[in-house]
């Protein structure tokens, strides 16, 4: 992808970023914005998110915050009707937001917790190619990169309820890729972050120095790099060492 002249490479595109209020989400936020796009931020802790627009505001980049609890019925598609109607096209979308349930064997799943992980690691998955595909077609150069974690692909002993939401979501995605491969100009990527300094990995790891890991702004700089370079549909890779 060509930078313009004042060297910011999607300047005129609109970036969906879900779970953008802290995290990962936020410092992709904040990076796609300095490198031009206009910013959907997405998530249910509105002053956060009015936090992360105000800093892109402060360093010259643009955002508009959208509330929204991915586990609500409509409210993806509320999202997607209101994204249609004020830019008309989708040009980056992000899925990133997750929830980690409680780590325990597989025979002692919180079904309740089960469920939610659910809604929002596969179910929101699904509801956002469904709401955005037709926006995303209408891009001249669409891509979609969701967050993935390493227990999706070898799974490991009390991570089972994360794992196979991650497994299922990463599945739709590579489907997808597969569906609009021949069909759209939509590029799909699912991205490892490995080991990173967010909340979930503090809940995930206790008893973990925060500094051992990389901050999210690593894994920020390698995704927006990764959506300025002509990768292939079905793209993977991982961040970093594993998480």
């Amino acid at each position: 992808m060509s930078e313009n002249a004042g060297g910011k490479p999607f300047e005129g595109q609109v970036a969906l970023v879900t779970g953008s209020s802290r995290g990962i989400g936020a410092a992709t936020a904040v990076a796609l914005a300095e490198a031009g796009a206009h910013v959907l931020l997405t998530g249910r802790d509105t002053k956060a998110l009015e936090a992360i627009e105000d800093r892109i505001y402060q360093s010259g980049g643009s955002a508009t915050i959208a509330p929204v609890d991915l586990v609500e019925p409509d409210g993806i598609a509320r999202l997607a009707t209101a994204v249609s109607q004020r830019w008309g096209k989708l040009d980056i979308l992000v899925v990133n937001a997750a929830v980690l349930p409680e780590l325990t064997s597989v025979a002692d799943i919180d079904q309740r917790a089960f469920n939610k992980a659910l809604t929002t690691n596969v179910l929101a998955t699904q509801a956002l190619i469904a709401n955005f595909d037709g926006l995303l077609r209408k891009s001249d150069d669409a891509r979609v990169i969701g967050l993935s974690s390493s227990v999706a692909e070898k799974p490991r002993a009390f991570w089972g309820a994360y794992a196979a939401t991650k497994a299922a979501s990463d599945t739709l995605l590579d489907c997808y890729a597969e569906e609009t491969r021949n069909t759209a100009k939509v590029r799909v990527a699912v991205v490892n972050p490995g080991a990173t300094r967010t909340a979930m990995r503090a809940r995930a790891y206790p008893g973990e120095a925060p500094a051992s890991v990389k901050p999210p702004e690593v894994v920020a700089e390698r995704l927006v790099a990764l959506l300025g370079e002509p990768f292939e549909t079905r793209h993977r890779e991982t961040v970093g060492s594993a998480f």
